[in-house]
């Protein structure tokens, strides 16, 4: 996929501003994330990021593309169906019951709202060129646990949220049959120990802030009203 967008973006004579995670870069080992973190995977999916980051990033250096490379942890927000706070966790919410979660709803991690995401993209690709060669941290508010960003949407939502945490050992045994349960196991790792991105870089950059973060957790709630509790009614 890397090859066939850098060889788009050649042919075109496009700038190339990819949307990336921070698999590649792996364990923490108890320091913030940022565009300084060498690229030690601890995963396979983390190889396949690492090796696509420096096919794009070798093509900028042989000029044959001006490329870039914006990172985020997790994401949550509106439009955000395949998240840890999308379908499996609303869908519940929506009907009375508890979210269901895959992570440890305690541990301290980054999540980042996707239009902050789309908005630090953006920024990205208007741009000067002393931009380009070179990875960022997306914008995001400080990290914090899942049971956190759940209290402040139940504050929009009007209804406490309860969380029903999936047992490690249930997804283990999933794993054996069903593929994206292993790799979500494998990538368990991420919730081990506080997992932190230090976007201050982007910051000092651009003079680009994330969204307020209960204006975010309000936006959130009510595209989740609009989106599940029309799916709640059909089902009804």
């Amino acid at each position: 996929m890397m090859s066939n967008l850098i060889g788009a973006a050649q042919a075109a004579g496009a700038r190339l501003v990819v949307l990336d995670n921070v698999y590649a870069l792996g364990r923490p080992h108890g320091k913030a994330l940022n565009e300084a973190t060498p690229l030690i995977p601890c995963s396979p999916l983390g190889e396949v990021r690492a090796r696509a980051s420096d096919a794009l990033f070798m093509a900028h250096q042989e000029g044959r593309v001006l490329g870039t490379m914006g990172r985020a942890s997790d994401f949550y927000g509106p439009r955000g169906t395949l998240t840890h706070v999308g379908d499996q966790y609303w869908q519940g919410v929506m009907r009375g019951k508890p979210a269901r979660v895959l992570v440890d709803p305690d541990a301290v991690h980054t999540y980042h709202y996707i239009p902050d995401v789309a908005r630090g993209l953006f920024v990205l690709g208007t741009a000067d060129e002393g931009a380009y060669g070179h990875p960022w941290m997306l914008p995001c508010q400080p990290a914090e646990t899942l049971r956190e960003l759940s209290e402040r949407f139940s504050a929009h939502l009007g209804a406490p949220i309860r969380l029903s945490h999936l047992p490690h050992w249930l997804l283990k045994t999933a794993g054996w049959f069903f593929a994206p349960a292993r790799e979500i196991d494998r990538m368990l790792y991420q919730w081990s120990e506080p997992f932190v991105i230090d976007d201050q870089k982007f910051r000092a950059r651009f003079g680009h802030e994330p969204i307020d973060r209960d204006q975010a957790a309000a936006d959130t709630v009510a595209w989740a009203r609009a989106h599940y509790g029309q799916q709640s009614q059909k089902a009804a």
